[in-house]
């Protein structure tokens, strides 16, 4: 009686083992691809770095200066009017938003299969 136990009692320990490794061994997998991610966003971050010190050198006023004076007969760059900078009303209508479109009505449209491009 007590043979069969002991057997079953070692079967379940190997199994239980056998789990236990291929949770251990998921979870250094796992483990791995954190650091990877962890490698590469820090990269990124570095990268965005210098891409905002180049940014900050490239727009230094003093730079952008001497620029459009020596371009100044290629470009034909001039002072801005106030004229030319646009009144809000002359700017486009903000954009439907989504919950904007849900609750619409478009009972008004007769055939909804007419689009504005297609000329009958």
């Amino acid at each position: 009686m007590l043979k069969p136990f002991n057997f079953l009692l070692l079967v379940a320990m190997i199994g239980a083992a056998t789990v236990t490794y291929q949770i251990k061994h998921h979870a250094e997998e796992k483990l791995g691809e954190v650091r990877s991610l962890q490698a590469q966003i820090q990269l990124e971050r570095q990268t965005i770095d210098l891409l905002e010190a180049d940014w900050s050198l490239l727009n230094q006023p003093v730079r952008l200066e001497r620029l459009v004076e020596r371009f100044q007969e290629d470009l034909q760059l001039g002072n801005i009017d106030p004229p030319q900078i646009a009144q809000p009303n002359e700017l486009p209508q903000k954009l439907l938003q989504i919950e904007e479109l849900i609750a619409q009505d478009f009972d008004d449209f007769a055939d909804p299969t007419i689009t504005g491009s297609v000329v009958r």
